[in-house]
C-alpha cells in the first residue's frame, strides 16, 4: 500500500483500504456462514444475551421465600426451587443479566487497557521493554489467590468485582495484541507513513489498530467468557455482590445451604448456563479464526 503526503500535512493511502477491509469482512462473514457450530454458537450466545435484556419481561426477581422448599422441577416451578423455596428458573434468568454485565464490562475494561498497552509497546520501542516487562511480570503472579485477596479487602459488590477481573486480566489481552502489532509496526506502508509525515495517533488509529482488529475481535469473546468464570468462581466463595443474583452466587447459595448434593438441580442448571456461554464464546472464537484463513476460505 502506498501513501503520499497531501496539502495540509496528512497522510493519504493510494489504494483503498476501507474497501479492502470491508470485502475481508465480507468474505469472513461468507465462510464463518458456512460454519454450523459457529453460528449454533452464536446463536446460543444471542439468546442469552437476550434473556439478560428481558429478564423482568420473562421471570419476576427471586426474592422472600415459599413453602415449596426444594422442589425438584416441575410445570410449577421449570428447574426446581432452592432451600428458601425461590423459583430457580427465575434466579437463573436473572443470574443471566448480572454475569453476562460482569463479563462484557469486564472483558471491556481489559481490553481498553490491554489493547493500548499492546500497541503502545509496539509501536515505541523505548518502552516496549518496561512494558514487556509489567506484563510478564503480571502473568507470573498467582492471579486466584491474589483475586480473591483484593475482593476480600475491597468488599463484595458488583463494581469491585468488575474491577478485579479487568484488573487481572488485561495482560493477557497486551501480550496478545502486542505480538500481532510487531508483525506490523515495520511493514513499509507504516514507514512510508512515518517518513512523510503522518502523525503517530493518525498512524495508530489508521494502520495499526485495523491490523490488529481482528485478534481483538477474538479476545473480547474469550475474555468475557473467561471473565463470567472469574465472577461465578469469586460469587461461589462468597466474595460477589449479595445484593443481586448471578450464576455463582446461585452456587454459593446452594453450598452454604447444604443443598448442592441433596438437591441436584440447585447446581445442575447454573452450571449449564456457565457451560453454555463458555462453549459458545470459545466455538465462536474457533469459527471466526476458521473464517478469516485464506487457507480454508479458498478450499
Amino acid at each position: 500500500m502506498t501513501s503520499v503526503l497531501i496539502p495540509g500535512g496528512d497522510v493519504e493511502s493510494l489504494d483503498e483500504p476501507v474497501g479492502d477491509d470491508e470485502r475481508a469482512a465480507a468474505a469472513t462473514w461468507r465462510s464463518f456462514r458456512h460454519n454450523p457450530m459457529g453460528l449454533a454458537a452464536t446463536v446460543i450466545l444471542a439468546l442469552l444475551v437476550v434473556v439478560a435484556v428481558c429478564a423482568p419481561l420473562i421471570a419476576d426477581y427471586p426474592d422472600g421465600f415459599s413453602s415449596d422448599v426444594l422442589a425438584p422441577p416441575s410445570g410449577a416451578h421449570w428447574f426446581g426451587t432452592d432451600n428458601l423455596g425461590r423459583d430457580l428458573f427465575a434466579e437463573v434468568v436473572w443470574g443471566t443479566r448480572v454475569s453476562l454485565t460482569v463479563g462484557f464490562c469486564a472483558s471491556f475494561l481489559a481490553i481498553a487497557i490491554g489493547v493500548a498497552v499492546g500497541l503502545l509497546g509496539a509501536y515505541v520501542p523505548r518502552i516496549d521493554t518496561v512494558l514487556r516487562m509489567i506484563v510478564d511480570l503480571s502473568l507470573s503472579l498467582p492471579v486466584l489467590p491474589l483475586m480473591i485477596l483484593v475482593a476480600a479487602l475491597a468488599g463484595p459488590s458488583l463494581g469491585t468485582i468488575i474491577l478485579v477481573i479487568s484488573f487481572f486480566s488485561w495482560p493477557e489481552v497486551a501480550r496478545v495484541v502486542r505480538s500481532q502489532a510487531l508483525s506490523v509496526v515495520n511493514l513499509p506502508y507504516m514507514d512510508a507513513a512515518r517518513v512523510l509525515g503522518g502523525r503517530h495517533g493518525w498512524i495508530v488509529r489508521r494502520h495499526l489498530l485495523p491490523a490488529v482488529a481482528p485478534v481483538i475481535t477474538v479476545t473480547v469473546v474469550l475474555t468475557a467468557s473467561r471473565a463470567v468464570l472469574s465472577e461465578a468462581g469469586l460469587s461461589f466463595l462468597g466474595l460477589g455482590d449479595p445484593s443481586s443474583w448471578s450464576w455463582g452466587r446461585i452456587l454459593y447459595e446452594s453450598q452454604q445451604s447444604g443443598s448442592m448434593t441433596s438437591a441436584w438441580w440447585t447446581t445442575f442448571f447454573p452450571s449449564v448456563a456457565i457451560l453454555l456461554l463458555v462453549v459458545a464464546a470459545t466455538l465462536i472464537a474457533i469459527a471466526y479464526n476458521d473464517a478469516r484463513n485464506l487457507r480454508g476460505r479458498d478450499s
